[in-house]
Order: C-alpha cells, then sequence, then structure tokens
C-alpha cells in the first residue's frame, strides 16, 4: 500500500482539525500531517519548505471560510508559485454556496469540492484516488 508521506490541514476550527486529523490517522496511509490555522499560515509555511528544498504536502485539505487569509486568497498566491511536485488539494467547506463550486472549478477543483464534516469513508476514497 502506497503511503502518502506528508499531508497538509488548512483550517481554523480546531473540531474539524481534530476529526479529519483522526480520520487520516485511521486510514493508516498518512506518514505525517502539518496543520495550518489560515491560508496565510499555510502559504508561509509552505514557502518555508520550498525555500529549504524539502518536499511539500502530496495533499491539501483546504477549507474556505478562514481568518486572516480564506483558502480563495491562498490558493489565488499558491497557484503562483513554481512548484516541481505533484500536489492533490481538495476543497473540504462548509459552504454549499453553488458560487463557491462554480469558483472551484477555475482551479481546476470542481471534482474535489467535499462538504464538512468529511467521513471516514470519503476520506478513504479521496486517499485512494490520490495514492492510484
Amino acid at each position: 500500500m502506497k503511503k502518502i508521506d506528508l499531508a497538509c490541514i488548512i483550517e481554523d476550527d480546531p473540531v474539524h482539525v481534530f476529526l479529519t486529523r483522526k480520520f487520516l490517522d485511521m486510514t493508516g496511509k498518512i506518514e505525517n500531517i502539518m496543520i495550518c490555522k489560515n491560508g496565510k499560515d499555510a502559504f508561509d509555511k509552505l514557502q518555508a519548505i520550498i525555500t529549504a528544498g524539502n518536499r511539500l504536502p502530496e495533499l491539501i485539505l483546504l477549507d474556505l471560510n478562514m481568518p486572516i487569509w480564506d483558502g480563495w486568497q491562498f490558493l489565488d498566491e499558491f497557484i503562483k508559485v513554481k512548484i516541481d511536485q505533484k500536489i492533490t488539494i481538495y476543497i473540504l467547506t462548509s459552504s454549499t454556496n453553488s458560487a463557491d463550486m462554480e469558483r472551484s472549478a477555475q482551479y481546476n477543483l470542481r471534482s474535489n469540492y467535499l462538504i464538512k464534516p468529511i467521513t471516514l469513508d470519503k476520506l478513504k476514497d479521496v486517499l485512494d484516488q490520490v495514492t492510484e
């Protein structure tokens, strides 16, 4: 079974962080998990990883509604960064707003739009797709 070395959860709600982290651990497919409290925190940490020449997360689970930088602000800046590694981003949000779903298509993430709360089965499906 292929494992993901590093996954990143970008989420400001500690309950959703706890739940998502617990489910990721339960799958047995994740070696390390990086937690970021907002888009700016995530962008800065990922920039530091790039600067250090280390490997970025293979999977990012991104909330949309957060303080400082929301998920859209993170995506707007992150897509400008030159990356030579495959990273799979899933939007994991409570937003059922059709405008948000349509906007996700601008980032080619429409099929990677998940509504909270995530379930263990859904997360297993995501990890199966990422590790194929």
